[in-house]
This record gives C-alpha cells, sequence and structure tokens, in this order.
C-alpha cells in the first residue's frame, strides 16, 4: 500500500484511469487496487475533465486516443483551470514530438502501448511519491539562492520579495537547480532528475522549461543579475553574483 499522509490519518492514494479500452482499464484498476489505491475508471475525455473538476485525485492515467476530446485537449482544459494532478499519458503514439506534445502541455510521464504494466504502476507510484505532502520541517525547507527563495513545504516561490507563479513541473525544475546551485546540470542529468528518462537524447523540453523559468524569474528583474546561466557544450547553472 502506498497511503499518503493526511494529518496523523493515512489514506490511499486516488487514481482515475481515462481509457476507452474496457479490458485494459480494467486491468489497470485491478494493478492498482493490488497496490493499495482506490482506482476507477472513464471511457471518455469530457468525463474525465468532469471528474477532475470535481473530485481529489492523486494521479491520472491518461489515454491520448479518445473517442470524443483527445487527452492533449483534457489535459489543456484541466491545467488551464489549474488543476496540478499528476498525469501519466498512455498512448501508441511513440513519436518524440508527440511525447514532447504531452509534457509541454502539463504531462508528468508518457508511457507508450504495448506496455510494461508493472513500468506503468510504476511511473505511478513514482508521481504518487513526488506529490505527497513533505514531512514537516521548518527552516531547512527553505532553498536561496542570492534572493530567490523557495519553500519546499508550501511551493511558494519569490525574488526579492515578490511571488512568483510557477507550474508544478516548473516547480520541480527550479527545485532540482536550486538544490544544486553552482553546479552545471547537463540536459541529460535534467531529464533524468525530473522526467525520469531522456526522450531518446531530446533536450529540446529541457530548452523550453528553462525558457519559461528565464522569462519569470530573470526577465522581471532587469535591476538583479541573471541567475540562470548557460555553459555551452555542457549544460546549465544556477548561481547569484556573489
Amino acid at each position: 500500500m502506498n497511503p499518503i499522509q493526511k494529518g496523523a490519518e493515512a489514506v490511499a492514494s486516488r487514481v482515475l484511469i481515462v481509457d476507452d479500452e474496457a479490458n485494459l482499464a480494467e486491468l489497470l484498476v485491478m494493478a492498482c487496487h493490488v497496490k493499495g489505491w482506490q482506482a476507477e475508471s472513464v471511457g471518455t475525455g469530457r468525463d474525465a475533465v468532469a471528474r477532475a473538476r470535481s473530485e481529489h485525485f492523486d494521479a491520472i492515467v491518461l489515454d491520448v486516443m479518445l473517442p470524443d476530446l483527445d487527452g492533449f485537449a483534457v489535459i489543456e482544459k484541466i491545467r488551464g483551470e489549474g488543476i496540478e494532478t499528476p498525469v501519466v499519458f498512455l498512448s501508441a503514439r511513440d513519436e518524440v514530438d508527440d511525447r514532447l506534445t504531452g509534457l509541454r502541455l502539463g504531462g508528468d510521464d508518457y508511457v507508450t502501448k504495448p506496455f510494461n504494466l508493472d513500468e506503468v504502476i510504476a511511473r505511478i507510484e513514482a508521481r504518487l511519491r513526488r506529490s505527497a505532502p513533505a514531512a514537516p520541517s521548518a527552516e531547512d525547507d527553505i532553498l536561496r539562492v542570492g534572493d530567490l527563495e523557495l519553500d519546499e513545504r508550501s511551493h511558494e516561490v519569490a525574488r526579492a520579495g515578490q511571488a512568483i507563479e510557477l507550474t508544478a513541473r516548473e516547480f520541480e525544475v527550479l527545485r532540482l537547480f536550486m538544490r544544486n546551485p553552482r553546479v552545471v546540470l547537463s540536459k541529460a542529468q535534467i531529464l533524468d532528475r525530473v522526467w525520469d528518462y531522456d526522450f531518446g537524447g531530446n533536450g529540446n523540453i529541457v530548452e523550453l522549461y528553462l525558457s519559461y523559468l528565464r522569462k519569470k524569474i530573470d526577465a522581471p528583474f532587469p535591476d538583479q543579475p541573471n541567475l540562470f546561466h548557460t555553459k555551452r557544450g555542457a549544460g546549465y547553472m544556477l548561481r547569484d553574483a556573489s
């Protein structure tokens, strides 16, 4: 069982399976139940959006090809409404461009069909671990680089006292850099630590998220030194001016 601690009580994780192949959806639901998670399934994109809006889930397993809204349209809708539930895509489409599209739209993982059931369960489990509330602590949860602060418990980020709004994935990328200040991180290292796999060596998604972070953390503060730096041929680094 993989419960998430909420207060003093352990609550089983809730997983929503979205797939129009009834047999496959049932298999995934049963595999989740074996892990001790609460799981249920829907077969259309519209039902997925409605359930995500009305109920709390700890993870969503989302097929890309659905009979009405496809999985990409589903995640656009829920992310557009501020719903940050981790999403693991399932798809028979294994082109790198499709994977990148899913992740640009806010997906957290992408598994191609046919798949190994144990792998899918492991991917879901990894998402549940990463999104579980952190154990209570105090000052140690505040990461600082120069005038940039990141609170690992509240997921609040601020620079020079000004709050910065980040998506869940942007936060994870920034947290990786702030845990490793003045360390050059390669695209492969960032992909491995934040996305768990390397998309066949394609690092475009890293460049995309670094551009998002620069626009939010460096660009709005022209009077402050840039914190993100590119080391040509090596990777990226976060450091202050000292």
